[in-house]
């Protein structure tokens, strides 16, 4: 193995931990507001916390990607982009602090307004945070990220909880957000990570050439991935939401631990093979096949355990329909999100916009013809626009001579496939033999069975992926 090879390998392995901690507690914190909050409330907690990720990625456009592809002294860009990043922080944490009451009734949740007014609170220093990591990525660094991340989620975690226990309602979750909002840069700085802020015209003007193309592809992913909350909020209200939510949430889990940390690790890796004047072509196709196999076995465990989703409680049922669906758009959003790392690492952030562009105007369109049928038509308007982008996004690399070979992208489709096929059969015959749909005994027990059969089943469909 090379030894770009290996920093790859270690940069994923170390990522991997980091999201797993961080994830991992998020994961926590939803099973304990599914037990002790009402539809509604999270509901609220989740249309606040939408909002508010909205003007995160707004804060930071393209802050990680100018900072791994610069050919300058990163620091002074850092320092650069510190300015300018926690500048909009600081005015978009005003504009929702004062907008509040306007946009909480737009939505027609207007017990809403407090907790968007907390959580944009965050802003500020999550552009600070967003700057440090940005650092690490260039670097491969994801070790020393381990504890600005994960320990500021952990902290974050660990105050939801506490607060959710004692009855604190929908403000633990915001109160526990703008709790890791804070710790992160500060254990930032304690990992050695200081960013002073500069002002330096050419890298200014870098950034914000760069931006120009990439910020709104940012502005439209998270768009993405927050607009369905919204339109459920404005069609049928916060119970729907919150429904809508902990399948949402949970179906989120494999993308975020597999294919965010995979293009985590493609972006810096990729643009370093660019600068050295390398190919592509065959880094792509093992980042594919891997998320491939990883994430596709996770969803099909996943979907096949979806009416398991009344361990949360009885009221939780109607959430089961929907996550089995998005189980199926996180396998097509996993792909996209690694390929638009190709695709902005060798140059092409034109391309990956116009894909981002055609992939909302298609959700946009789904949302407003089917949101009125419920939250289970959202779950297919989503599957439904994922899947239609991912062949565009392969042509996009294929015919630049970076794309996955078809070939392998197609065995690897089929291997999940069989999976997914083999574990609803399973699922189906095992009925109710390790007990009720409520019990968590059950669940752990079923799933254990459906994880080794997915296991067999992908790995011997993917020998030669899983030796390389």
């Amino acid at each position: 193995m090379t030894a770009i090879g290996r920093r790859a390998v270690r940069g994923s392995l170390w990522l991997f931990l980091v999201n797993l901690i961080s994830k991992g507690s998020q994961m926590a914190v939803t099973l304990v507001l599914a037990a002790f909050l009402t539809e509604a409330d999270l509901g609220l907690v989740a249309l606040a916390v939408a909002l508010v990720n909205i003007g995160q990625v707004v804060q930071s456009m393209g802050v990680y990607d100018v900072v791994s592809r610069t050919g300058r002294d990163p620091l002074r860009v850092a320092g650069t982009l510190l300015v300018l990043s926690a500048g909009a922080g600081l005015a978009l944490a005003a504009a929702l602090v004062l907008a509040a009451d306007a946009v909480a009734h737009a939505l027609d949740a207007p017990d809403a307004a407090p907790l968007l007014r907390l959580a944009a609170a965050s802003l500020p220093f999550s552009a600070v945070a967003g700057v440090q990591m940005g650092l690490l990525h260039r670097d491969l660094a994801f070790r020393r990220r381990l504890l600005p991340d994960a320990g500021g989620a952990v902290l974050g975690a660990a105050v939801t909880v506490a607060l959710a226990v004692t009855g604190a309602g929908p403000y633990s979750l915001v109160v526990g957000l703008l709790c890791t909002a804070v710790a992160q840069p500060a254990l930032g700085v304690a990992v050695g990570v200081r960013v002073r802020p500069r002002w330096d015209a050419g890298a200014a003007a870098e950034a914000l050439r760069w931006i120009a193309v990439v910020g709104p592809g940012a502005l439209v992913a998270v768009l993405l991935i927050n607009v369905d909350y919204l339109a459920i909020a404005r069609v049928h209200g916060p119970d729907a939401v919150g429904v809508y939510s902990l399948a949402y949430r949970i179906a989120w889990v494999p993308y975020i631990l597999v294919a965010v940390v995979l293009g985590g690790v493609v972006l810096p890796l990729c643009a370093e093979l660019v600068r050295d004047g390398r190919g592509l072509s065959d880094v792509v196709g093992r980042f594919t096949a891997a998320a491939l196999v990883v994430t596709g076995g996770l969803y099909a465990v996943t979907a096949a355990l979806a009416d398991r989703v009344v361990v949360f409680g009885a009221r939780w049922a109607d959430a089961a329909a929907p996550l089995a669906l998005l189980c199926l758009y996180g396998l097509g959003i996993s792909l996209l999100h690694l390929w638009y790392q190709v695709l902005k690492a060798a140059g092409h952030a034109r391309r990956y916009l116009a894909l981002e562009a055609t992939h909302l105007v298609l959700l946009v369109a789904g949302l407003l013809l089917f949101t009125r049928h419920g939250v289970v038509a959202v779950a297919v308007v989503q599957v439904a626009a994922a899947w239609l982008v991912v062949p565009a996004a392969w042509w996009a690399l294929a015919r630049r001579g970076i794309g996955p070979p078809p070939r392998a992208l197609v065995k690897g489709i089929a291997g999940v496939a069989a999976a997914a096929g083999c574990c609803a059969a399973v699922a189906f015959g095992v009925g109710d033999v390790f007990g009720p749909p409520g019990s968590v005994v059950a669940a752990l027990g079923e799933g254990v069975v459906l994880a080794v059969v997915c296991g067999v089943v992908v790995l011997a469909a993917n020998r030669e992926v899983v030796r390389r």
